[in-house]
């Protein structure tokens, strides 16, 4: 159990924001949202929308499915994500939904992943022996550092081909 508040509120877990006691399980939270800012190339809260996703993958909107989409949970992002102030961040943070990727272009597996780490309730995220025993880290475990950003890319993320 850990009792301070130290580190970056932006990337700490709901429970932490909202002054709850917290274990590790904060720090999955954390990961998972560093994971996705990886793979997606943006800080991930708020959420992004279909209509973002498909900016950042040039196609159109109707191609991008979501893994839980932001319609079902009845969650409008603001109109203005960029502008929002550090207060209103950390209410999405706590209120909002946790991000998501599209279904396109990353694997189950990464999906399955980020979703595990980014559960709301601390009692549903992810332990680090679960996180180590799933399929998508067992597939990296074992790799050495030379080439293997490289393999996760290719396995990872399926972009489509681009017409040079």
């Amino acid at each position: 159990m850990a009792n301070s508040f130290v580190g970056t509120r932006s990337y700490m877990a709901p429970e932490r924001l909202t002054g709850s006691h917290y274990t590790i399980s904060s720090d999955i939270w954390s990961f998972g949202l560093s994971l996705v800012e990886l793979l997606i190339g943006r800080y991930p809260v708020p959420a992004p929308s279909q209509a973002e996703y498909a900016s950042m993958f040039n196609v159109s909107e109707n191609e991008i499915e979501l893994a839980d989409s932001l319609e079902e949970q009845n969650y409008h992002p603001p109109s203005n994500p960029a502008s929002m102030a550090i207060f209103e961040m950390l209410d999405y943070i706590v209120n909002g939904p946790p991000p998501t990727l599209p279904k396109r272009f990353f694997t189950d597996e990464v999906i399955g992943f980020v979703s595990k780490c980014l559960r709301k309730l601390p009692s549903e995220r992810a332990t680090l022996k679960s996180l180590t025993a799933d399929v998508f880290f067992t597939q990296y475990a074992d790799n050495d550092d030379q080439g293997v950003f490289a393999d996760f890319v290719k396995t990872t993320i399926n972009m489509p081909k681009l017409n040079p």
